[in-house]
């Protein structure tokens, strides 16, 4: 439902918002219903306009869906669908414009983010992590177990996002040339090295390395990589993904159970964090020296405080906003975020939509 509610939006003005050019804050509405789009139009980097049309749709649709992950099996269905429609308008579409718009004041910077570690992941998580804590833990957390439902499901899935990614990160570049290929390495290099690192953490903590911490380490290096992919070496994929790798489980372990928040799929601690550590990282290793494309006068100390400025900046909008929209579309929804105490115990798939994901 998110794949065809968000996609509509993006056709009758998330598109306009996104990558018009109104001001530097936002596109506007001059692009609403793509009136302007012809099969003949070109973009500025010379593919058709309604490819640049559907490939960034596929960005507006997956970041306010992996938020979902975060409050899974407890928020009402009709609450879901009117935040992440909310969500994907006021928070994804703007700070898509300011970091990949035409005339945005992030991309005026010279904001490194190549494929969405500021506009796909920072924003997603944050925005995960407002919902989770305002929609509430689940029934028995923490100290219930709860297992995954079905890690062959959850092994394959990561396997269709790792080749994935590449289409996302080495298409982001636009091209079909070494530079994409490189890309297409470094966002492999960092997943793998992010996967061992996290199934060691695992090991050196608990004496057990699990398939669900390495697809998640998996994941987590990806989500690094995201930002950096476009100017790093395998050098600086080898030194994201170890960040990565442990930091992010260290996020999504010590720290969620530090502060208490149930953030179901770890959204927050593999996404946001993540994202986080490829935006600042890739700083230093666009860096020629260490690897990357960045040669000449290129300065580490500046990238890195315009990379903060833009994550902080980020950051603070997409928290204020997503608490906003939370609590209005809580007002809309009977006062109330989540489900019933025995909906959630009896399941969504029966309450809400009245079928069983099994036979």
């Amino acid at each position: 439902m998110i794949t065809a509610i968000i996609s509509i939006l993006w056709l009758v003005c998330g598109y306009s918002i996104a990558l018009g050019e109104s001001s530097p804050y936002w596109g506007g509405f001059g692009e609403i219903f793509a009136k302007n789009l012809t099969a003949d139009g070109m973009s500025d980097d010379g593919l058709p306009d309604y490819l640049v049309f559907a490939f960034q749709m596929t960005f507006f649709i997956i970041t306010p869906a992996l938020m979902v992950g975060a409050f899974v099996e407890r928020m009402k269905f009709s609450a879901m669908i009117l935040f992440t429609s909310l969500w994907a308008l006021l928070v994804y579409a703007p700070v898509c414009h300011w970091v990949w718009g035409g005339n945005g004041f992030m991309l005026d910077w010279g904001t490194k983010d190549l494929a969405g570690g500021i506009v796909v992941h920072i924003t997603a998580g944050i925005g995960a992590l407002a919902a989770c804590i305002l929609v509430g833990p689940r029934k028995g957390y923490p100290t219930a177990q709860f297992q995954p439902h079905n890690l062959p499901m959850c092994v394959t899935g990561t396997g269709m996002l790792w080749v994935g990614w590449f289409g996302f990160n080495a298409g982001s570049g636009l091209v079909a040339d070494g530079s994409a290929a490189q890309t297409l390495v470094v966002t492999h290099i960092s997943a793998a090295t992010a996967t061992i690192v996290w199934s060691l953490s695992e090991k050196v903590k608990h004496g057990k390395a699990s398939v669900l911490g390495a697809v998640t380490g998996a994941i987590a290096g990806l989500a690094a990589i995201t930002p950096a992919s476009g100017d790093v070496g395998p050098m600086g994929a080898l030194v994201i993904g170890t960040a990565s790798g442990f930091i992010c489980w260290f996020a999504s372990t010590a720290v969620k159970s530090k502060f208490g928040y149930d953030d179901s799929l770890d959204v927050v601690g593999v996404h946001g964090v993540g994202g986080l550590v490829g935006t600042l990282l890739v700083a230093f290793f666009a860096a020629e020296a260490l690897g990357g494309k960045s040669g000449g006068d290129y300065s580490m100390g500046a990238q890195f405080i315009v990379q903060l400025k833009a994550s902080a900046i980020t950051i603070v909008y997409t928290l204020i906003v997503s608490v906003i929209i939370l609590y209005l579309v809580k007002a809309i929804c009977g006062g109330s975020l989540r489900v019933t105490e025995s909906e959630e115990e009896e399941g969504l798939d029966l309450t809400a939509h009245g079928e069983s994901g099994y036979n």
